[in-house]
């Protein structure tokens, strides 16, 4: 297991981007998403592997509110099948399931969105991953 990412939504890029400056963040890399009509930002120190995820969404014009720009936290583990079939069997909720054998998000006992990431390549998904309906949002 190894922390990848947490992500917060934000509104202003430029005013964000000089914000996280002040602690030494800067820029790695970004990637915009026309189709979804998002940027994605990651932001870091140089020194840690770990990055912060900037997501602004295009459209959005009003302010988040007091906790709502909060999104997730990326881990990567080394089998995503495995690790999703024991936070099911023990009674978490699979927000959305590991069907492209890469990505699944798990919702925390707190309500907090878990990305987890396959480390290295996708793996194949079995029949139970493949046709289970997304929960919630993620």
């Amino acid at each position: 297991m190894n922390l990848l990412h947490l992500m917060v939504r934000v509104l202003d890029v430029e005013k964000s981007l000089k914000f996280y400056e002040i602690f030494g963040l800067k820029e790695v890399r970004r990637h915009d998403n026309e189709g979804g009509r998002f940027t994605l930002i990651f932001i870091g120190d140089g020194k840690s592997e770990f990055l912060v995820e900037l997501t602004h969404n295009w459209d959005e014009t009003e302010a988040y509110g007091d906790g709502k720009s909060f999104g997730h936290i990326a881990i990567g583990v080394a089998n995503i099948m495995e690790t999703c079939d024991r936070c099911e069997a023990e009674g978490h909720t699979i927000l959305r399931p590991p069907r492209d054998g890469h990505m699944a998000f798990v919702k925390s006992p707190d309500g907090i969105s878990i990305e987890v990431l396959q480390n290295g390549d996708s793996m194949e998904v079995p029949e139970k991953w493949a046709n289970y309906e997304n929960v919630g949002s993620w």
